[in-house]
């Protein structure tokens, strides 16, 4: 909940729920993941999980947003199907409505949650070389080591991030 609420989150307010649906929304985005999960298969490609998980949430958007509709109107009628075409189709929007900085938020929050899995020295290579993108041998010589053990330091975090995001199985 910590890790992807908030892009839920996100993800709700870009369809224009008010905090009220959005809370029930992302509520029901958790219960439907919590019963999914056991059956969910980790794929080895980026975004796997978060695909997954944009998919849950587009279904309860939905349902959330018919139920709005439905509680605003009387019941039968013209009125009322008309409303209803009104609702956005998302069953056609596969991909997911996220920004640049939503998605840098996401992968903050998951180093945060596994930053106290390395050494301090470690988390410095690895930010100097993904997150500044500094060349490798740059970073090598900073730090007085191989350009192989930076690659290996940056791999080795990677590989537990995509793990923390949900894309490959622990």
């Amino acid at each position: 909940m910590e890790l992807y609420g908030p892009l839920i989150a996100h993800w709700c307010y870009r369809f224009e729920l008010d905090s009220h649906s959005a809370a029930d929304c992302i509520q029901d985005v958790f219960a439907a993941v919590s019963r999914a999960l056991p059956t969910y298969d980790a794929k080895k490609s980026h975004g796997a999980f978060r695909s997954w998980l944009w998919k849950i949430t587009r279904n309860k958007i939905y349902d959330q947003l018919r139920r709005n509709r439905l509680h605003s109107l009387p019941q039968g009628g013209t009125s009322a199907m008309e409303k209803l075409k009104e609702i956005p189709d998302l069953q056609d929007s596969d991909a997911e409505p996220s920004s640049a900085a939503e998605l840098k938020s996401l992968v903050s929050r998951a180093l945060d949650q596994i930053r106290c899995e390395f050494e301090p020295r470690s988390l410095e290579i690895f930010m100097k070389s993904v997150i500044d993108q500094v060349a490798t041998d740059l970073v090598a010589t900073e730090f007085k080591i191989q350009p192989a053990t930076v690659r290996q330091v940056r791999s080795r975090i990677l590989r537990r991030l995509r793990q923390q995001l949900g894309d490959i199985e622990h």
